[in-house]
């Protein structure tokens, strides 16, 4: 019987802005899988994690960037409407979805996370959370006491805690995945382990490797607008990694809009 290898799909961000969405969204699949978990210590991982969403996402500009964005990919998409070779029922579909996360953005008021940044009770969770077992039952006895609720208190909770952030993630999953799903993938050798293109000057934002995950090869990525670089390296247990000597297929997608 014929298995199917299994491959791994490592991302390299062009730009510090790129590089923030991957951050939120990494922190978003995070968050949503402790919040899911009926276990007060999980729920702990959940409720800081929105801390953490916090930090990452308080630049000011990101609500209007991302508003930026999803309106140039409307427009965009839009223009594809005279292509014969697109389906339309799949663009109305996309498009929707534009509308419908840029709608919710827009209608959500102040800063990012204000509604967190204004409640003292979790105010002074985050303030112990960051310090190393500051989160103890001694120091924070009405936490301890609101872990002790159940699980379906605790995730309502949570849940209200979140609703008013969760529009800009709603935002950060259409605009990554539309980044994604514009790029051109090219099977690709690194002969001894190591490849190299030249960009020419053309701008990505995102880089895709996929490769088998049984090959063991962990790509080391840098790249610029001039020329990208992959060393493939080998990892085994608590050593150092090291260079990848022999030929390494995988799959390379270069992502713009």
């Amino acid at each position: 019987m014929h298995i199917n290898p299994t491959s791994i799909v490592y991302e390299y961000p062009f730009n510090e802005r790129i590089r923030t969405l991957l951050r939120l969204e990494d922190l978003y699949e995070k968050f949503s899988f402790f919040l899911h978990q009926p276990d007060p210590l999980q729920h702990h991982v959940a409720l800081s994690t929105i801390f953490e969403m916090l930090e990452v996402a308080g630049r000011a500009d990101l609500k209007s960037d991302l508003l930026q964005e999803l309106e140039r990919q409307k427009h965009t998409l839009i223009s594809f409407r005279s292509n014969p070779n697109v389906q339309a029922d799949m663009l109305d579909r996309i498009l929707e979805d534009v509308d419908r996360a840029s709608s919710a953005l827009m209608a959500s008021q102040g800063k990012t996370g204000q509604n967190v940044r204004d409640n003292e009770w979790l105010m002074s969770i985050r303030g112990r959370t960051i310090i190393p077992g500051g989160a103890c039952e001694f120091d924070l006895p009405s936490y301890y006491a609101w872990q002790k609720n159940t699980p379906e208190k605790r995730f309502a909770d949570i849940s209200a805690w979140f609703a008013p952030i969760a529009p800009l993630f709603d935002a950060i999953n259409i605009v990554l995945r539309l980044l994604r799903e514009s790029g051109v993938t090219t099977k690709v050798i690194a002969q001894a382990g190591s490849y190299q293109q030249m960009l020419q000057g053309k701008i990505y934002q995102l880089l895709r490797v996929n490769v088998v995950q049984e090959m063991g090869a962990i790509p080391e990525i840098s790249a610029n607008k001039y020329m990208l670089w992959i060393r493939f390296m080998s990892q085994d247990g608590d050593m150092k990694p090291k260079a990848f000597e022999s030929d390494i297929p995988f799959d390379l997608t270069l992502c713009n809009f």
